[in-house]
């Protein structure tokens, strides 16, 4: 099978998501994957010059290092609004160049505007496109007056695609509000490698190594650094309260806006040795960074960004066999339900209250239990399948 994929996001620097995930593994099983993906982040490499040149990429993985996909980056414009007007000139011409060249049997889109022109081309040269949900795209625009436009696109893309594939009930219902045919849309859940993010891992190790001491509870989060994220809240309230929770340990993973922020709260608040921020890491070692902590956090706003998500690292806090104190956002809710290892707040100021409330019962181990089970029976190998499988299906109807 040769897939083309289309998306909007940085595939080297962001994840892995989902899609990394899925693709990356179906190229280990004999299937080629190319994928066009766009320099989300060109802000900040604005000094290099205005114009970034096309690229390509061979034998990429991030999810996995089997993985073997070749990753396209189109020619573009760092500058305010022109970086659209560019995508839609370059990333257009990649796309045909790749239907001509490279003739892939289906489409896979993640994004908004190269979605909508590979749908339209895929169309034409009557290649099957699925459009695959995982976020309410319009609303990560950054400039708030193209939300409206990016809402249309992103309906039409979702009333036009051959199949909509979502990855929570939550967000397959908006699909079908945004327009999606009901019998054309379903749901394929996240995974996890549940070898991976083993919980019999030894992380006493690790815990020495950040100075983390035996009788220190430990909260955890990883990704993106949004303002929205509810970690500014947290590690403030920490500040605020550190007599109370002197026992009480923040680890952060991830880089993103509020890192400055989260900085400043440590050195004015004293807890450079109580909240411990760091960048990145390698996916791989990530499980261990988990197995160091006792719970994992989720304590973001319940915004219209957040509300019908779920991240697929509550998955990977999960399978850890850690529980997770998250917002009560309603993908969460219908995805985990209550009882299966997620306790819910309604403010990210309730996440230490409930935490000490945890340690203080004894449920810590036993929620994390309830977390494992719940998530055993979405690994890899399951997930991947049914894509394979879906994708395999409507190349055959379409011939």
């Amino acid at each position: 099978m040769r897939i083309l994929v289309v998306q909007e996001s940085d595939w080297l620097e962001k994840g892995p998501h989902q899609s990394h995930h899925l693709l990356e593994r179906l190229t280990t099983t004999g299937h080629e994957v190319r994928v066009i993906d766009y320099e989300i982040a060109w802000k900040k490499h604005a000094d290099e010059g205005i114009i970034s040149k096309r690229r390509v990429h061979l034998r990429v993985h991030k999810a996995i290092e089997a993985g073997n996909v070749t990753l396209i980056r189109p020619a573009m414009l760092r500058f305010p609004l022109l970086n659209y007007l560019s995508l839609a000139y370059t990333h257009r011409k990649e796309i045909k160049r790749q239907i001509d060249e490279y003739r892939p049997e289906i489409i896979v889109g993640f994004g908004l505007l190269n979605a909508n022109i590979a749908l339209r081309l895929a169309r034409k040269a009557r290649i099957p496109f699925v459009y695959y949900i995982i976020d309410e795209l319009h609303m990560l625009v950054p400039e708030r007056f193209l939300r409206p436009l990016a809402r249309m696109i992103e309906r039409d893309n979702m009333r036009c695609s051959t199949s909509v594939i979502s990855i929570n009930e939550a967000l397959r219902e908006y699909t079908i509000q945004m327009g999606a045919d009901p019998g054309r849309s379903c749901v394929i859940r996240a995974g996890v490698d549940l070898g991976l993010f083993n919980q019999e891992m030894d992380a006493k190790g690790l815990r020495n190594e950040l100075g983390i001491q035996d009788n220190e509870l430990v909260l955890f989060f990883m990704g993106w650094l949004y303002e929205f994220s509810g970690l500014k809240e947290v590690a403030s309230y920490l500040g605020r309260e550190a007599s109370r929770y002197s026992s009480f340990k923040l680890l952060i993973i991830g880089k993103g806006e509020l890192w400055d922020t989260i900085q400043q709260t440590r050195k004015d608040s004293n807890l450079e040795d109580r909240i411990i921020l760091l960048d990145w890491k390698p996916y791989k070692e990530v499980p261990r960074y988990i197995a160091a902590s006792d719970i994992c956090i989720l304590p973001a706003y319940s915004n219209q960004v957040m509300k019908n998500i779920v991240p697929i690292k509550m998955y990977e806090y999960m399978a850890s066999q850690k529980p997770v104190i998250a917002t009560r956002l309603p993908g969460l809710v219908k995805e985990f339900g209550e009882d299966n290892g997620v306790l819910y707040i309604d403010k990210p100021e309730e996440v230490l209250r409930l935490a000490e409330e945890l340690e203080r019962s004894n449920r810590t181990r036993s929620e994390g239990i309830k977390a494992r089970k719940f998530v055993e029976p979405s690994s890899w190998d399951v997930v991947v399948g049914e894509f394979e499988e879906k994708l395999t299906r409507l190349i055959g109807e379409k011939r």
